[in-house]
């Protein structure tokens, strides 16, 4: 957990992967909060499309590269939560207190990977690092 956690905080813009209501695959930009519990939380707005498309299908993809050509691949089913310690966790981040003010914002809603599964590569030839989370 520390090792994909690390890579995470590290490299701040990750790519979170869905399957869009239309079936498509959707890829956006997207940023790890922190690991509490045991858990990998991530946050975002419930008006938006990547939103709705997790309620419709919570099986997502995070994928994020390191400057050194490493690279880490995080799956797993989003699960939302009203978690108040954890949305006033997330306030600490500058970017996202910006967007939303307070953790009482309504729009505003947290989510961890259950049955994640990370893997971290690169090209050096070794065999990737593997993790259930």
């Amino acid at each position: 957990m520390n090792e994909v956690v690390k890579f995470l905080s590290e490299n701040p813009v990750q790519y979170l992967a869905t399957v869009g209501r239309d079936g498509k695959a959707k890829c956006r930009p997207f940023m790890f909060c922190f690991e509490r519990e045991g858990k990998l939380w991530f946050c975002t707005n419930n008006t938006k499309e990547v939103y709705q498309d997790i309620q419709k299908n919570p099986y997502i993809e995070i994928s994020v590269s390191s400057a050194d050509f490493a690279w880490l691949r995080l799956n797993g089913r989003a699960v939302f939560e009203n978690n108040r310690a954890v949305k006033e966790g997330c306030m600490h981040n500058p970017i996202v207190q910006g967007q939303y003010q307070t953790a009482d914002n309504p729009v505003f809603v947290v989510f961890y990977l259950a049955d994640a599964h990370a893997v971290i590569a690169d090209f050096s030839g070794e065999p990737p690092r593997e993790f259930n989370l």
